[in-house]
């Protein structure tokens, strides 16, 4: 869907990006890799408002920080 701007499942082509977000605490749509928040790698939500089909993706720069803390 992030690519195609299409669903897989059902073909919709009306895609609801939700952006990652850090905020106090640790709320919000992310992966904690350290003890601040600075260390957050943010999740972008792609939602299909058809059928209610999702798919999450981390920006690739931020892969590396994921295989530094998870392996």
């Amino acid at each position: 869907m992030k690519k195609t701007g299409k669903c897989p499942k059902c073909g919709g082509t009306d895609i609801i990006i939700i952006h990652g977000k850090c905020g106090a605490y640790g709320v919000g749509n992310n992966i904690q890799t350290g003890l601040t928040i600075l260390s957050a790698v943010l999740v972008d939500r792609y939602v299909c408002s058809l059928c209610g089909y999702s798919e999450e993706w981390i920006k690739t720069d931020d892969i590396q920080k994921l295989k530094e803390k998870f392996g």
